[in-house]
């Protein structure tokens, strides 16, 4: 604001007389107006709002494209952004008639969906006529889940945003994949016959599925070999056409599979899937599969920090990492994922890794380090009584509610992860007996190798399969709470079979390609159908860019 107010002072000053008009998206704040007014230039500008909220991405992603929501609400707990998705929902229940039943954990959540009843309950919804075509609605912060969005991606679609970082659903491929001088954007949809078949594929099978799509693609070409005037003409006419648009996307997605390889090699990728997952067998890391490997299968990983293990070669090899100044956005990614399934790092190692960092890429990251332990992403461990003491003591002194209130917010103050008693009430180590078949996976786990079940994909389907909270209570105690669950009988009656298996996945602070391909998954295994809304499409280095105040 104060940026468009020194242009229009600037103009007045020089005595030029304009018009200037200025469209604020998604939605307009007082707080603008107000430093407009200060500056003096509030007469001279008029404002109109255009109301954007949902893009579709693709036939079951939809994303608000507010990355800036999670850094706002999570770090700095502004909640500007809470009115933009309960209008966003208030859109969809006008579309696509009201929602059944309605689950969700994490506070923004409850306030986006309390908001959301408010401003049902004081506009006549169009939707309220409508017959219910979504028939379950699952809002969950993105502070449930840290581990997930933290772990590094393993399926196709996840590999290829991680690389090359898919905007708004379209992805610049450079000359080191379209094997030309010439960059290319391309769209990545369900409408690419090839990507869709892959998208959601473990990358060690993809190599499998390209090769033989390239000798199928052969074998059609090959068929004008022995054909008459009439048949080629057919052929020209009604098939060409389509087999060049299939081989040009085919080499796109060869290009792209090998430059993701060359890239992941030069950065240790295997080193560092090892030490998240543990170390695998011979032939069955992320590369299996791949020209020259064996079998699609992996060993049941011992995982490192997923589980817990040789903590102390986790450190090692993140101070190495740091030391050889790999990349300082991964570096952080690991201490993080470290710090968060370790329930913070001892202080003594906490004070070894920042000193190490800070040496290697330099002191500008320190307000980093403070940003992510407020966000509770990269932590000390404390004295564990420290908090419980002053809590019980504080609440002999209020009544119960109170008391309850005031342990929520120690619970938000403590920002602790629980990740490994979570992990255990939910199994999402998988125990698998010989190897992990990941062209045929058995459950959601094959987005890590068959190493981790993410956390959040698993609480949305315990929470589906007993249709609300019950049997989850010490789950969700270990998740500090705020859960909810609301059923309305009469329009469960009304709306059919069909829209009781369409399930609205809201994800508040970004969602990653793993989480869409794990309930992608979910869906064909229970019949059901997951429609994905976000507040941006998120990954590791998003969540570390957002945190950072340096470049990183």
């Amino acid at each position: 604001m104060r940026y468009i107010a020194d242009i229009v002072n600037a103009d007045k000053m020089s005595g030029r007389s304009r018009k200037y008009k200025i469209i604020f998206s998604p939605q307009k704040f007082y707080a603008c107006e107000m430093v407009l007014e200060e500056e003096g230039v509030f007469g001279n500008v008029t404002c109109d709002e255009w109301s954007f909220y949902l893009l579709p991405l693709d036939e079951d992603i939809i994303s608000m494209e507010l990355p800036e929501f999670f850094r706002d609400y999570f770090l700095e707990g502004d909640h500007r952004w809470i009115n933009s998705v309960a209008r966003a929902l208030q859109l969809l229940n006008s579309l696509y008639g009201p929602f059944s039943r309605a689950y969700g954990i994490g506070r923004c959540a409850k306030m986006s969906y309390e908001l959301w009843r408010d401003l049902e309950e004081e506009s006549e919804s169009e939707g309220q006529g409508r017959k219910p075509e979504i028939g379950n609605i699952f809002l969950m912060d993105r502070d449930t889940d840290y581990v997930t969005a933290l772990c590094s991606q393993v399926v196709y679609e996840g590999l290829v945003d991680d690389t090359f970082r898919i905007k708004c659903g379209s992805v610049d491929f450079g000359p080191e994949v379209t094997s030309s001088d010439k960059s290319i954007k391309v769209l990545l949809n369900a409408q690419d016959k090839i990507f869709s078949q892959i998208r959601n594929e473990h990358f060690s099978s993809v190599f499998g599925f390209l090769s033989q799509k390239s000798r199928n693609l052969q074998a059609q070409y090959d068929r004008r070999q022995g054909m008459d005037i009439k048949q080629m003409k057919n052929f020209v006419s009604q098939e060409l056409k389509g087999l060049k648009q299939e081989h040009r996307l085919l080499s796109l997605h060869i290009g792209a599979c090998e430059s993701i390889m060359k890239k992941k090699t030069k950065q240790d990728f295997q080193e560092m899937i090892k030490v998240e997952h543990g170390p695998h067998r011979a032939d069955t890391c992320w590369l299996v599969g791949a020209p020259g490997m064996g079998e699609v299968t992996a060993s049941p990983p011992a995982t490192a920090l997923l589980e817990g293990f040789d903590i102390r070669e986790s450190t090692s090899f993140i101070e190495e990492h740091i030391d050889r100044q790999v990349s300082p956005i991964e570096s952080l990614r690991l201490m993080c994922l470290l710090s968060i399934t370790e329930n913070g790092l001892i202080p003594k190692d906490y004070r070894s890794l920042k000193t190490q960092y800070l040496q290697s890429y330099g002191p500008e990251h320190l307000l980093t380090f403070h940003n992510l332990k407020r966000i509770g992403l990269l932590t000390e461990q404390t004295a564990g009584e420290t908090l419980t003491a002053v809590e019980s003591r504080v609440s002999k002194l209020v009544t119960d509610r109170a008391a309850g209130k005031i342990t929520d917010a120690f619970n938000s103050l403590a920002k602790k992860s629980n990740f490994r008693a979570i992990s255990k009430k939910l199994s999402l180590i998988p125990r698998v007996d010989g190897e992990y078949n990941l062209k045929m996976p058995p459950d959601m786990a094959y987005v890590f190798s068959g190493a981790y079940t993410p956390l959040s994909c698993k609480i949305i389907e315990q929470v589906l399969e007993r249709r609300g909270w019950q049997g989850l209570e010490e789950v969700v105690r270990l998740l500090n709470g705020n859960e909810f669950a609301m059923a309305d009988s009469a329009l469960e009656e009304g709306a059919g079979g069909d829209a009781q298996r369409v399930v609205l996945a809201l994800f508040l602070g970004g969602c990653t390609f793993s989480e869409i391909a794990a309930l992608r998954f979910l869906g064909k295994e229970r019949g059901c159908r997951f429609i994905f809304l976000t507040t941006a499409i998120t990954s590791s280095a998003r969540m570390m860019e957002a945190m950072a105040e340096a470049k990183a």
